[in-house]
């Protein structure tokens, strides 16, 4: 099979390539997927330059999120037959291929109605943003969000899925431009970084208050600055550092007002759980009735690998990059 393999973990354009790899198998509790389209995230750039926070080996099929249709299973599997059309997770990457092996628990199986494309764009971005809100933490009416990134793709499904709940929500992005996609989405409030005090606006747009939730996925100074604009016994979610590690000593700003922390990774929730059965159906639903939109931002074939990976780098995308892989 074709895949996409990152060789050194590096970041070096040269150190990726596209070559042929053996097939996988499905091993016990698993299922072999076809893949017809893959879902970059950002933690695939992080793998890329060996700053991802759970350690992969290399060389290593990059891609965690895929598309496609079961053509295997192997022992022990039940609920997941060939032919079915899923859409799946994969911690130990492997997505960027033509084949991959991946535990059933991971995959959810997708309606007629909902193309390949379209479930490479939301099972991890969509996924994360319900999970973010209303598993490790609880998102009510009235609640107001402070959503860091929000021009990205977890940040738009967050703006979604929080104004769904009843929430208030304000944002920051770090590039202009990025603004619009999160107002046409529903936020109440967009703070582009580069040109305004975010502590500032949302002490301002709250009164004085503060917001009840911080959703982060940047870490270093936009998350210490971020306890600024909190209120007491407000809850704080992380689920990536972009920018890099937030402080040393979080407990010395949690302490000052009461704070909760929650550090989020999809990959530790718990699949068979009633929540995540819960969100499952919640996201297919509103991808289904188009009340959660899953917006696009750009296709590119194992040709084009380099530029997908430069498009997401760059910063400039509001939206998903999917990999068109065509079993």
């Amino acid at each position: 099979m074709r895949a996409v393999v990152i060789e050194t973990p590096d970041g070096k354009p040269g150190s990726t390539v596209i070559r042929d790899m053996p097939d996988p198998v499905a091993g016990p509790g698993q299922a072999l997927v076809a893949i017809e389209y893959a879902g970059l995230n950002y933690a695939d750039l992080m793998m890329r330059t060996g700053i991802y926070p759970h350690p992969k080996g290399y060389p290593l099929i990059a891609g965690l999120e895929l598309a496609g249709t079961v053509v295997a299973v192997g022992d022990g599997v039940t609920g997941v037959a060939p032919g079915d059309r899923v859409a799946a997770f994969s911690e130990d990457a492997g997505a960027f291929a033509q084949l991959c092996a991946v535990p059933v628990e991971r995959i959810i199986h997708l309606p007629k109605d909902i193309g390949f494309d379209v479930a490479a764009a939301f099972y991890v971005q969509a996924l994360t943003a319900w999970n973010l809100l209303h598993t490790v933490s609880k998102t009510k009416p009235g609640d107001t969000i402070l959503i860091h990134a929000i021009g990205g793709g977890v940040g738009l499904f967050l703006t979604q899925l929080a104004k769904a709940a009843g929430a208030t929500v304000i944002g920051t992005v770090g590039t202009t431009g990025k603004e619009a996609r999160a107002l046409d989405y529903g936020a109440d409030l967009v703070i582009n970084r580069a040109d305004e005090d975010f502590v500032s606006a949302t002490l301002a747009f709250t009164d004085g208050r503060g917001v009840d939730k911080v959703v982060d996925s940047t870490g270093a100074s936009i998350l210490d600055r971020s306890f600024d604009c909190i209120r007491k016994l407000g809850h704080v979610v992380s689920y990536g550092e972009a920018e890099g590690k937030p402080y040393d000593t979080l407990w010395e700003r949690l302490v000052q007002k009461s704070l909760t922390f929650t550090r989020m990774h999809l990959g530790h929730m718990d699949y068979g759980s009633d929540d995540w059965a819960k969100g499952v159906a919640a996201v297919i639903e509103g991808v289904q009735n188009g009340t959660i939109a899953v917006p696009i931002e750009g296709v590119f074939t194992l040709d084009t690998i380099e530029d997908m990976f430069a498009a997401l780098a760059s910063r400039k995308t509001a939206g998903k990059l999917i990999l068109k892989v065509g079993a």
